[in-house]
């Protein structure tokens, strides 16, 4: 989101960015590339559990936003469904072009959420939430434009709703920075308190690197006790923990492994970090849910179950990480994810 309002910003659009504001306090950096930005406090109380709209929406209905918002016509981007209760108020968005950024076929993620969720109570409400909004999920018909981020979710919503377009994600890489050359271990990253990257960290140690000699860090926020207790106990034969790395380290680690591991039981969205991994990292080794429409699968080796993976593993542990490759990559990805190529298309979709 931050990268496409500043990609707007610098091609002169004025962007007033309206954010809602629950624990961060406001950030200089917005107010010095943004034309207005404002802070709205979102309503985190356990009264939105109960309503029937979904709990995300309910919580980022402000009457300050829309008396803001009412005091001009110009165009609104709503980042999420989320943020579409604007579509229901007419005296919003009469009159003004309404579009929304799906982020994900919501109601699948958070079915996907409960599926792996072990605290009965936030299974709860994962399960009731994916309820209310698939059948929220209609208000999009309310809207101008979808900007679906993937072509698997723009398939879906074009099965739903009209007017539909593919707009990649917009990211903070400039240029692709891969090393050349070997490394010495595969790294696998992500917010390690999401139970999904969790459980993934987990498989990879118990199903993938539990007989093989080949060293795995794991990095990331977070991680539950579960998890530091398994690789604590010994079980796959090299597994270092990286917890809460600052930007640099991760970065480091990114560019000097010799393979970045990707794997999601959830085929939603657009995974950035596999965009961090293909820009500054050697080989990219996926699972098929995680390219997700992405039209990414030309730059990255696919495996499905721990015993493809070991085999490609091997492989790829084996081979030199050469020009020719950083090449392909630079072709491929400046191609579909240019910031600037999609900020003009952006343009014209507003205009």
């Amino acid at each position: 989101m931050f990268y496409k309002a500043k990609a707007l910003t610098e091609k002169g659009v004025k962007v007033h960015l309206h954010c809602f504001q629950y624990g961060k306090k406001p950030d200089k950096a917005l107010s010095d590339i943004f034309y207005k930005v404002y802070y709205y406090k979102r309503d985190i109380s356990k009264k939105h559990l109960f309503k029937s709209i979904p709990y995300i929406v309910s919580s980022r209905v402000s009457n300050e936003l829309t008396t803001t918002l009412k005091k001009d016509s110009y165009p609104i981007l709503m980042e999420g469904l989320h943020t579409s209760a604007l579509l229901e108020d007419e005296s919003v968005s009469k009159g003004r072009k309404m579009i929304v950024r799906p982020h994900n076929i919501e109601h699948e993620y958070y079915q996907n959420l409960a599926k792996v969720e072990s605290d009965i109570f936030k299974k709860y409400y994962f399960y009731n939430e994916a309820v209310k909004l698939r059948r929220y999920e209609d208000v999009l018909k309310k809207a101008d434009l979808l900007l679906a981020i993937s072509k698997n979710d723009e398939g879906y919503f074009k099965r739903h709703f009209s007017n539909v377009v593919f707009m990649p994600a917009f990211h903070p890489f400039k240029t692709v920075n891969c090393q050349t050359g070997k490394g010495t271990y595969v790294l696998y990253h992500g917010n390690l308190s999401v139970a999904e990257n969790s459980n993934a960290a987990k498989f990879l140690i118990s199903n993938v690197f539990d007989d093989l000699d080949i060293p795995l860090k794991i990095a990331g926020l977070n991680p539950p006790k579960t998890l530091i207790n398994l690789i604590n106990n010994g079980h796959g034969r090299d597994v270092e923990l990286i917890s809460n790395p600052d930007d640099k380290t991760l970065d480091d680690l990114i560019k000097n492994a010799q393979i970045n591991i990707s794997v999601t039981a959830q085929k939603t969205g657009l995974k950035l970090k596999l965009l961090n991994t293909l820009y500054n990292g050697r080989h990219c080794l996926v699972n098929e849910k995680m390219l997700s429409g992405s039209k990414l699968d030309e730059l990255c080796i696919i495996a499905n179950d721990h015993a493809t993976m070991k085999r490609k593993i091997k492989n790829l542990f084996e081979q030199e990480f050469d020009d020719s490759i950083i090449e392909d990559r630079k072709q491929k990805l400046t191609s579909i994810y240019n910031n600037g190529h999609n900020v003009d298309r952006l343009i014209e979709l507003i205009r």
